[in-house]
């Protein structure tokens, strides 16, 4: 007889991954992009993934999108099956292609010569570049809903205290402090106004904030610069020739989105770089001056809600 004293507990259940998920592109990809916190917290990173089915070529990479607290771009590459040759090679053409710094191989579960492929990658790449293996897991306690259950089984070398250390470090400079502390106020802001915008719960310690678009290439900031604080779309991508075609694009609309924001914008085409920029500025705007701190926080809510908005109104971001 069973002693009432003790607790009782659950037994722990492995499920298999294509069952949870029936379709890769269809279930898992989508569910992926929806609860990208699990995949944060196992790599210790701010992540936030836009784009599902992204053109490459002939082929379609499953997720991508940045690291909020760097601003650096991330793909990920779905597979609930065993990790096979194919898509190591697919993976390589899709960095090829959009110039990641972290690359993620998402499968159900490693071969060992694959393992040690991320492992040479990693080696031989260089310090930028950042590749990952994460075998897909799936658990069950008794008759409960299942859970996700990520393991990491390939990473950089020490990036468990590369992570530990950017979490716990101090901060360069006193400069560096007070971007962390406003970046900090303003993700309390997001969080109680504007949920939909970032995902970040991390601050940085640069001078610029970074949101995803929903357009690949295509990444609203709020910075501080020269002229003052800003609110901005940046076309970045690693094609020049989109980021002119997607200005010029939009900018043929230029009363139209004016109109709607309720001002002129700044119009930047930036010949000497690769980006292009609309943007609006609060002149002389810095961020030692803390006492302005709330004005210069209702100002980026102001002029970001108002930017989203006349882009929507003549369309939204232009992807091509």
């Amino acid at each position: 007889m069973p002693d009432s004293s003790l607790p009782a507990l659950g037994r722990l259940t492995r499920l298999v991954p294509r069952d949870v998920w029936p379709h890769e592109a269809h279930s898992f990809t989508p569910w992926l992009l929806n609860n990208v916190d699990v995949l944060s917290d196992l790599l210790g990173m701010d992540l936030a993934l836009d784009v599902a089915e992204h053109p490459v070529g002939g082929f379609s990479l499953d997720l991508m999108g940045r690291d909020e607290a760097t601003g650096e771009v991330v793909i990920v590459e779905n597979q609930r099956e065993t990790s096979d040759h194919a898509h190591l090679g697919q993976i390589l053409t899709y960095a090829a292609g959009t110039d990641p710094t972290t690359i993620v191989w998402v499968a159900a579960t490693f071969r060992p010569e694959h393992r040690a492929a991320i492992d040479w990658l990693n080696a031989r790449t260089d310090e930028n570049t950042r590749f990952f293996g994460v075998e897909l897991g799936v658990v069950r306690i008794g008759q409960s809903e299942p859970a996700p259950s990520f393991r990491l089984v390939a990473q950089p070398n020490d990036w468990e205290k590369t992570v530990r250390a950017a979490t716990s470090q101090a901060e360069a400079t006193g400069k560096q402090l007070l971007y962390r502390s406003f970046w900090s106020r303003w993700i309390e802001v997001l969080q109680a106004e504007r949920q939909g915008w970032s995902r970040a719960t991390r601050p940085p310690r640069d001078s610029w904030f970074s949101m995803t678009a929903g357009t690949p290439g295509a990444t609203y900031y709020t910075s501080f610069t020269k002229r003052g604080l800003s609110s901005e779309l940046v076309f970045e991508s690693t094609d020049a020739e989109l980021n002119l075609s997607r200005f010029h694009a939009l900018e043929t609309d230029q009363a139209r989105v004016e109109r709607a924001y309720g001002q002129p914008l700044n119009w930047q085409e930036l010949p000497e770089r690769k980006a292009t920029r609309v943007a609006d500025y609060l002149l002389d705007a810095d961020v030692s001056v803390e006492e302005n701190w709330n004005h210069y926080l209702e100002w980026l809510l102001d002029r970001q809600t108002r930017l989203r908005g006349a882009l929507a109104a003549v369309g939204g971001v232009p992807r091509s």
